[in-house]
C-alpha cells in the first residue's frame, strides 16, 4: 500500500479512528470502562437504534431519506405501553383491557408504523415529493396523532413479561450477560444481510441507488421497490420503539426524539452514502457502535450532556462532508 493509498484510507475513516482512540484514551484512564457491566449498557443502547438505521440504511441507499423515523419510534413505544400495562396499575389507559398477549401487540405496533412507512413510500414514489419534504411532514403529523391519542401524558406500569424483553438475558456467566436485546439486533443484522445481498428487493435497492433513471429503463419496478423499503423501515421503526420502551419501562410522545439524526449519522459513518447506491449492514453496524461508543466515552469524561449535543453535531456534519469528498473524487 503505497503513502497515497494510507492517506486517502486514513482522511476516508478519520472519524471511525479518531473515535476508536477516544474510546482507547477512556478505556485505559477511566475506571469502569472496560468490563461487562459496561458492555452490557452499550450493547442494551446500541440494539434498538441499530434496529432503527437498519429502517432508514434503505431510504439513504436511494438517494432518500427518513425524518420520521425518531416520532415513529415514539408512536410505537407509546402504542404498545398503552396495551401492556399490568392489570393491577392504579392509572391505566384502558381501563378494561384485558391482557394481551406481547406478540399480538407487537404486530399491532409494526402494522400501524409500518402503515405509515406506506405512506411515506407511496408519498415519495407517486406524488414525486422530495423524501425530506414528506418524512418531515409525516413527522409532524405522527407527533400530532400521538399527543392526541396519548394525551400528552407519560405512560408506564408496564407487564414484567414485556419488560424483561430488554432487561432479561439468554444465559448469564458472572458480569456477563448475553442481552435478548443483543439477540434479536444480532438476527436482524443477518436479515438485513440476507435482503440487501441474497435477493432481488437488494439489487434493485442498490441499482435505484446508483441511477434510478437506468435502473427503470432495466425493467427494475423503482416505484413498488421504494414503497416496500419505506414500509419496511416504518416497520423497524415500530420495533425499535417496541423493545425502547421495554428497556425504558415506560414511554412517552418524545420516545425517540432526535433518533432519526443519530441513525442516519450511524449510516454515514458506517459507509452508507448520502449520494446513493452504497451501503452495508455491518458498516452500519460499526457506524452506530460507534456513535453510541463516543456517547458513553464523553459521558465517562465527565462532559456536559449540552456540550455531547454539539460533539454529536459536529460528527454528524463531518461524517456527510467525508461522504461527498469521497463521491467527488471517485467523479
Amino acid at each position: 500500500m503505497d503513502a497515497k493509498k494510507i492517506k486517502n484510507y486514513l482522511s476516508n475513516n478519520a472519524i471511525v479512528i479518531l473515535l476508536f482512540l477516544l474510546v482507547l484514551f477512556v478505556g485505559f484512564t477511566q475506571k469502569g470502562f472496560f468490563s461487562w457491566n459496561n458492555f452490557n449498557n452499550i450493547a442494551s443502547n446500541t440494539a434498538p437504534r441499530f434496529i432503527i438505521a437498519l429502517g432508514v440504511s434503505g431510504c439513504l441507499i436511494t438517494k432518500g431519506t427518513d425524518l420520521s423515523a425518531g416520532r415513529l419510534v415514539g408512536l410505537g413505544g407509546v402504542l404498545a405501553c398503552t396495551l401492556l400495562q399490568r392489570a393491577d396499575y392504579t392509572d391505566k389507559f384502558f381501563e378494561n383491557l384485558p391482557q394481551l398477549n406481547i406478540l399480538l401487540v407487537f404486530v399491532i405496533v409494526i402494522l400501524v408504523t409500518g402503515l405509515f412507512g406506506l405512506v411515506n413510500g407511496l408519498v415519495v414514489s407517486y406524488l414525486k415529493v422530495p423524501p425530506f419534504l414528506a418524512t418531515l411532514g409525516l413527522q409532524t403529523i405522527v407527533y400530532g396523532i400521538n399527543l392526541v391519542y396519548s394525551g400528552a401524558d407519560p405512560v408506564g406500569g408496564l407487564r414484567k413479561d414485556y419488560t424483561a424483553i430488554a432487561s432479561g438475558s439468554w444465559f448469564d456467566i458472572g458480569d456477563f450477560k448475553l442481552k435478548w436485546l443483543l439477540i434479536i439486533a444480532i438476527v436482524m443484522g443477518l436479515v438485513f444481510w440476507f435482503l440487501y445481498n441474497k435477493t432481488r428487493h437488494g439489487k434493485y435497492m442498490y441499482a435505484i441507488g446508483g441511477n434510478e433513471n437506468a435502473a427503470e429503463v432495466s425493467g427494475v419496478n423503482t416505484t413498488a421497490t421504494k414503497v416496500r423499503i419505506y414500509t419496511l423501515a416504518g416497520v423497524m421503526y415500530g420495533f425499535a420503539g417496541f423493545l425502547l420502551a421495554a428497556k425504558s419501562g415506560g414511554a412517552s410522545v418524545n420516545l425517540g426524539l432526535g433518533y432519526e439524526l443519530e441513525a442516519i449519522a450511524a449510516c454515514t459513518i458506517g459507509g452508507v452514502s448520502t449520494t446513493g447506491g452504497i451501503g452495508k449492514v455491518q458498516g452500519i453496524l460499526l457506524g452506530v457502535l460507534v456513535f453510541e461508543l463516543m456517547k458513553t466515552s464523553l459521558q465517562y469524561l465527565g462532559v456536559d450532556t449540552s456540550y455531547q449535543f454539539i460533539a454529536q453535531g459536529l460528527v454528524i456534519i463531518v461524517a456527510v462532508a467525508l461522504d461527498i469528498r469521497k463521491y467527488t473524487a471517485k467523479k
